[in-house]
Protein backbone atom coordinates (compact mmCIF):
# COMPACT_ATOMS: atom_id res chain seq x y z
CA UNK A 1 0.00 0.00 0.00
CA UNK A 2 1.16 3.35 -0.68
CA UNK A 3 0.89 5.01 2.56
CA UNK A 4 2.04 8.83 1.39
CA UNK A 5 -1.29 8.03 -1.39
CA UNK A 6 -3.23 6.98 1.42
CA UNK A 7 -2.07 10.05 3.72
CA UNK A 8 -2.93 12.79 1.16
CA UNK A 9 -6.16 11.17 0.76
CA UNK A 10 -7.82 11.10 3.83
CA UNK A 11 -6.44 14.63 4.79
CA UNK A 12 -8.15 15.37 1.78
CA UNK A 13 -11.34 13.39 3.02
CA UNK A 14 -11.42 15.14 6.66
CA UNK A 15 -10.82 18.92 5.03
CA UNK A 16 -14.00 17.95 2.92
CA UNK A 17 -15.87 16.79 5.99
CA UNK A 18 -14.84 19.74 8.19
CA UNK A 19 -15.69 21.97 5.05
CA UNK A 20 -19.41 20.42 5.01
CA UNK A 21 -19.67 20.66 9.07
CA UNK A 22 -18.57 24.22 9.05
CA UNK A 23 -15.23 23.07 10.79
CA UNK A 24 -11.55 24.12 11.05
CA UNK A 25 -9.41 20.91 10.02
CA UNK A 26 -7.21 21.70 12.76
CA UNK A 27 -9.87 20.61 15.56
CA UNK A 28 -9.42 16.96 13.85
CA UNK A 29 -6.57 15.00 15.15
CA UNK A 30 -5.48 12.24 12.68
CA UNK A 31 -4.72 9.33 15.18
CA UNK A 32 -3.24 6.39 13.16
CA UNK A 33 -4.01 3.17 14.29
CA UNK A 34 -0.34 0.66 14.54
CA UNK A 35 -1.68 -2.31 15.79
CA UNK A 36 -0.03 -4.82 13.58
CA UNK A 37 2.21 -2.59 12.12
CA UNK A 38 5.77 -3.25 12.20
CA UNK A 39 8.16 -0.51 14.03
CA UNK A 40 9.99 0.47 9.62
CA UNK A 41 5.86 1.19 9.17
CA UNK A 42 5.44 3.41 11.70
CA UNK A 43 8.65 4.86 11.09
CA UNK A 44 7.40 5.39 7.64
CA UNK A 45 4.09 6.98 8.96
CA UNK A 46 5.88 9.32 10.96
CA UNK A 47 8.45 10.59 8.39
CA UNK A 48 5.30 11.72 6.41
CA UNK A 49 4.30 13.75 8.98
CA UNK A 50 2.61 11.76 11.52
CA UNK A 51 3.06 11.91 15.07
CA UNK A 52 0.26 10.04 17.28
CA UNK A 53 0.08 6.53 17.15
CA UNK A 54 -2.93 4.45 18.91
CA UNK A 55 -2.41 0.68 20.03
CA UNK A 56 -5.04 -1.72 20.83
CA UNK A 57 -2.74 -4.52 23.41
CA UNK A 58 -0.51 -3.29 25.88
CA UNK A 59 1.96 -6.46 25.16
CA UNK A 60 2.64 -5.28 21.69
CA UNK A 61 2.80 -1.15 22.23
CA UNK A 62 5.47 -2.22 24.70
CA UNK A 63 7.50 -3.90 22.54
CA UNK A 64 6.71 -1.54 19.42
CA UNK A 65 7.24 2.04 21.48
CA UNK A 66 10.92 1.11 22.25
CA UNK A 67 11.76 0.17 19.09
CA UNK A 68 10.43 3.68 17.55
CA UNK A 69 11.09 7.38 17.58
CA UNK A 70 11.15 9.36 20.77
CA UNK A 71 9.42 11.87 19.21
CA UNK A 72 6.34 10.22 18.88
CA UNK A 73 2.88 10.13 20.82
CA UNK A 74 1.03 6.66 21.71
CA UNK A 75 -2.68 6.64 23.07
CA UNK A 76 -4.01 3.46 24.52
CA UNK A 77 -7.15 2.21 22.31
CA UNK A 78 -8.30 -0.94 23.28
CA UNK A 79 -9.69 -2.74 25.62
CA UNK A 80 -7.78 -1.69 29.09
CA UNK A 81 -7.66 -4.88 31.71
CA UNK A 82 -7.05 -3.66 34.73
CA UNK A 83 -3.94 -6.02 35.91
CA UNK A 84 -2.00 -3.59 32.39
CA UNK A 85 -2.90 -0.49 34.44
CA UNK A 86 0.79 0.46 35.34
CA UNK A 87 1.99 -0.42 32.02
CA UNK A 88 -0.84 1.68 30.17
CA UNK A 89 0.25 4.60 32.70
CA UNK A 90 3.97 4.02 31.78
CA UNK A 91 3.60 4.01 27.98
CA UNK A 92 0.81 6.23 27.17
CA UNK A 93 -0.33 9.77 27.07
CA UNK A 94 -3.89 9.26 26.97
CA UNK A 95 -5.70 6.22 27.54
CA UNK A 96 -9.24 6.05 25.27
CA UNK A 97 -10.94 2.95 26.57
CA UNK A 98 -11.68 3.82 30.06
CA UNK A 99 -14.87 1.65 30.77
CA UNK A 100 -15.73 1.57 34.48
CA UNK A 101 -15.13 3.22 37.80
CA UNK A 102 -12.94 0.38 39.07
CA UNK A 103 -10.93 0.97 35.79
CA UNK A 104 -10.55 4.78 36.37
CA UNK A 105 -9.84 4.24 40.58
CA UNK A 106 -6.82 1.29 39.57
CA UNK A 107 -5.50 4.29 37.09
CA UNK A 108 -5.30 6.84 39.74
CA UNK A 109 -3.69 4.13 41.53
CA UNK A 110 -0.94 4.17 39.42
CA UNK A 111 -1.11 7.20 38.43
CA UNK A 112 -0.33 8.13 42.30
CA UNK A 113 2.59 5.10 42.61
CA UNK A 114 4.62 6.96 39.43
CA UNK A 115 3.95 10.26 40.18
CA UNK A 116 1.91 10.64 36.63
CA UNK A 117 -1.56 12.68 35.85
CA UNK A 118 -3.42 10.42 33.06
CA UNK A 119 -5.87 11.87 30.93
CA UNK A 120 -8.26 9.68 29.92
CA UNK A 121 -11.74 9.48 27.64
CA UNK A 122 -14.75 7.81 28.90
CA UNK A 123 -15.71 4.95 26.11
CA UNK A 124 -19.22 4.31 25.87
CA UNK A 125 -21.40 1.44 24.53
CA UNK A 126 -23.72 3.95 22.59
CA UNK A 127 -25.33 0.78 20.25
CA UNK A 128 -25.56 -1.73 23.84
CA UNK A 129 -23.63 -4.22 22.06
CA UNK A 130 -22.99 -7.23 23.86
CA UNK A 131 -19.43 -8.21 21.95
CA UNK A 132 -18.20 -4.38 22.85
CA UNK A 133 -17.03 -2.81 26.14
CA UNK A 134 -18.00 0.68 27.97
CA UNK A 135 -20.19 2.29 29.75
CA UNK A 136 -23.70 2.47 29.64
CA UNK A 137 -25.05 5.89 29.28
CA UNK A 138 -26.78 5.95 32.28
CA UNK A 139 -23.87 4.34 34.75
CA UNK A 140 -21.52 6.65 32.94
CA UNK A 141 -23.80 9.73 34.52
CA UNK A 142 -24.05 8.29 37.74
CA UNK A 143 -20.04 7.18 37.91
CA UNK A 144 -18.89 10.49 36.95
CA UNK A 145 -18.89 12.63 39.60
CA UNK A 146 -16.41 10.21 41.52
CA UNK A 147 -14.51 9.71 39.16
CA UNK A 148 -13.87 13.31 38.50
CA UNK A 149 -12.58 13.37 42.37
CA UNK A 150 -9.72 11.19 41.62
CA UNK A 151 -6.68 13.01 41.95
CA UNK A 152 -4.35 11.17 39.36
CA UNK A 153 -7.15 10.74 36.44
CA UNK A 154 -8.08 13.75 34.20
CA UNK A 155 -11.45 13.29 32.06
CA UNK A 156 -10.65 14.52 29.06
CA UNK A 157 -13.99 13.25 27.33
CA UNK A 158 -15.59 10.42 25.53
CA UNK A 159 -14.82 7.69 22.85
CA UNK A 160 -17.14 5.20 21.22
CA UNK A 161 -17.23 2.50 18.83
CA UNK A 162 -19.89 2.27 16.13
CA UNK A 163 -21.53 -1.10 15.40
CA UNK A 164 -19.81 -2.14 12.01
CA UNK A 165 -22.20 -1.30 8.60
CA UNK A 166 -21.03 -0.85 5.58
CA UNK A 167 -23.22 1.88 5.13
CA UNK A 168 -21.57 4.62 7.13
CA UNK A 169 -24.59 7.09 7.62
CA UNK A 170 -25.45 4.30 9.63
CA UNK A 171 -23.62 5.52 12.33
CA UNK A 172 -24.59 8.97 12.04
CA UNK A 173 -27.32 8.54 15.62
CA UNK A 174 -24.13 6.86 17.47
CA UNK A 175 -22.21 9.67 17.17
CA UNK A 176 -24.62 12.05 17.82
CA UNK A 177 -25.50 10.34 20.78
CA UNK A 178 -22.35 10.42 22.42
CA UNK A 179 -21.79 14.16 21.60
CA UNK A 180 -24.86 15.04 23.53
CA UNK A 181 -23.57 12.50 25.96
CA UNK A 182 -20.71 14.79 26.33
CA UNK A 183 -22.39 17.66 26.63
CA UNK A 184 -24.62 16.34 29.84
CA UNK A 185 -21.28 15.64 31.29
CA UNK A 186 -20.35 18.84 30.89
CA UNK A 187 -23.21 20.06 32.79
CA UNK A 188 -22.46 17.60 35.80
CA UNK A 189 -18.89 18.79 35.72
CA UNK A 190 -19.72 22.47 35.25
CA UNK A 191 -16.62 22.19 32.78
CA UNK A 192 -15.60 21.46 28.96
CA UNK A 193 -14.24 18.14 27.66
CA UNK A 194 -12.05 18.78 24.86
CA UNK A 195 -12.55 15.39 22.96
CA UNK A 196 -15.03 13.07 21.28
CA UNK A 197 -12.74 10.07 19.63
CA UNK A 198 -15.22 8.11 16.90
CA UNK A 199 -14.59 7.52 13.89
CA UNK A 200 -12.54 4.85 12.30
CA UNK A 201 -11.67 3.81 8.89
CA UNK A 202 -15.06 3.27 7.03
CA UNK A 203 -17.33 6.20 9.11
CA UNK A 204 -14.77 8.81 10.17
CA UNK A 205 -16.44 11.52 7.62
CA UNK A 206 -19.79 11.02 9.23
CA UNK A 207 -18.04 11.18 12.67
CA UNK A 208 -16.21 14.72 11.74
CA UNK A 209 -19.75 15.81 10.95
CA UNK A 210 -20.93 14.77 14.29
CA UNK A 211 -18.34 16.69 16.25
CA UNK A 212 -15.20 13.86 16.40
CA UNK A 213 -12.39 15.71 17.49
CA UNK A 214 -10.18 12.31 17.25
CA UNK A 215 -10.40 9.73 14.85
CA UNK A 216 -8.68 6.52 14.27
CA UNK A 217 -7.66 5.11 11.49
CA UNK A 218 -6.19 2.56 10.55
CA UNK A 219 -6.74 0.21 7.27
CA UNK A 220 -7.51 3.15 5.30
CA UNK A 221 -3.90 4.61 5.86
CA UNK A 222 -1.66 1.18 5.97
CA UNK A 223 -3.95 -1.46 4.20
CA UNK A 224 -6.01 -4.36 5.42
CA UNK A 225 -4.78 -6.61 7.68
CA UNK A 226 -5.39 -10.34 6.60
CA UNK A 227 -6.02 -11.63 10.25
CA UNK A 228 -8.95 -9.30 11.03
CA UNK A 229 -12.66 -9.09 9.61
CA UNK A 230 -13.45 -5.31 10.43
CA UNK A 231 -10.60 -3.15 11.16
CA UNK A 232 -10.21 0.70 12.58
Amino acid sequence: MDLAANLEAVNARIRAACERAGRDPASVTLLAVSKGQPPARVEEAAGLGLSLFGENRVQEAKAKISQCSGRLRWHMIGHLQSNKSRDAVQLFEMIHSVDSLGLTQEIDKWGEKLAKTMPVLLEVNIAGEGSKFGFKAEQLLSDLPAMNKLRRVEIHGLMTMAPWSAEPEKARPVFRRLRELKEACEKILDAPLSHLSMGMSGDFEVAIEEGATIVRLGTVLFGPRPTAKHEL
